[in-house]
């Protein structure tokens, strides 16, 4: 599927993922109507920003340090980072809208007031967020384009590793979870041309999660169709 941004000033951009699938559920629709608004960090869409004004974190999040997740799938790890770290800011960027739908239940279940969502394309928001203010980044099972030809999709290219590089502050952690082998060998050519150190010193670096991980839907079902973790962490040089 490919899709563009409707502002005449947007610049074209492939986007080959779903944005939707099945009908929502009732209380999912009520979840985007009622609370979507609210927790979305305004300015990231060319309709609503297209002189691309920066986006002010500090007044977003009161000061706190500002992580971000990109694709988050189910929502488990992002509300759990968020209640684990409530003096953190963290906002989820995640184009298909029903898992959207689904992290907003999730929200409110667990009643954490430091999150926010774009439930749009990762490279809008990293047009809008200002250099160096990121203090953490996440990349956990993204979708794996397991066709040779389709690698470039993938996002550990330079297209979306350059401009998180910007974003993120020297120093800044990111780590990248996959069971995919190929996943893992274009993950550690291709993020330190962006700027990054990777932190593996031995074996247990990659094998064992991050002391503060918990174990998403995703990675239950690659383990139990026999696929091994990979938990790689990276720090931004500079």
């Amino acid at each position: 599927m490919t899709t563009s941004n409707k502002h005449p000033d947007a610049p074209w951009r492939n986007f080959y993922g779903r944005v939707r699938g099945k009908t929502l559920k009732p209380a999912q629709e009520a979840y985007l109507n009622e609370d979507l608004d609210t927790l979305s960090p305004g300015l990231v869409d060319w309709d609503v920003n297209p002189d691309r004004t920066p986006l002010d974190l500090n007044a977003l999040f009161s000061g706190k340090p500002v992580w971000l997740e990109i694709g988050f799938g189910g929502g488990e790890h992002l509300v759990h980072q968020a209640a684990t770290y409530p003096d953190v800011g963290i906002i989820g960027c995640e184009p298909f809208i029903n898992v959207v739908a689904m992290l907003l239940g999730k929200i409110r279940k667990a009643g954490v007031s430091n999150l926010r969502v774009h439930p749009g394309d990762v490279r809008n928001l990293f047009d809008v967020l200002p250099e160096a203010s990121l203090d953490k980044a996440f990349l956990l099972y993204p979708d794996p384009w397991p066709k040779k030809r389709h690698h470039k999709r993938r996002f550990v290219t330079q297209e979306h590793l350059e401009p998180l590089a910007r974003a993120l502050k020297p120093g800044a952690e990111f780590r990248v979870a996959t069971d995919i082998p190929d996943y893992v060998r274009q993950t550690l050519i291709e993020v330190p041309k962006a700027g990054f150190e990777w932190l593996g010193e031995g074996p247990e670096d990659w094998r064992k999660p991050w002391g503060d991980w918990i174990s998403t839907r995703y990675e239950q079902k690659a383990l139990r169709e026999g696929r091994t973790p990979h938990y790689l962490t990276f720090r931004r040089l500079g």
